[in-house]
């Protein structure tokens, strides 16, 4: 994870760096991710049952939340349906493809940037 961060940290200016929606059965989930360097999560899924599987529902902010805090990135992450399975999976299909999104390089260097370190004419 410390890894991924100085990497995507270093190339923070040639990458997209945001979102994905992901629609399954009865479930839609909601993954932005900004890879600006600032961690918070913001995490609007509820969970009927404690377990999913043999899996503790708690345990799913938990991974966000420490992947948000290692990667330095605002993750938003919000779910809504009725089978619990679909719901958390539809979570980590959208985080892969948000994921996969942000970090594809880009030739756009304009706003929106880090706020303390560029302007919107690109300038340092």
């Amino acid at each position: 994870m410390a890894k991924l961060s100085e990497t995507l940290w270093a190339a923070r200016r040639e990458i997209e760096r945001y979102s994905f929606v992901l629609p399954m059965d009865d479930c839609l989930a909601q993954v932005a991710v900004d890879l600006g360097g600032r961690s918070w999560l913001v995490w609007e899924v509820n969970f009927s049952s404690l377990k999913i599987g043999e899996m503790p529902t708690e345990m799913f902010f938990h991974f966000f939340k420490t992947f948000s805090d290692n990667a330095k990135c605002n993750l938003n992450i919000k779910a809504e349906g009725s089978n619990e399975h679909h719901k958390i999976e539809a979570v980590f299909k959208a985080f892969a493809k948000a994921m996969k999104t942000a970090v594809k390089k880009s030739d756009n260097y304009g706003c929106p940037q880090q706020k303390e370190n560029y302007d919107c004419n690109n300038q340092v």
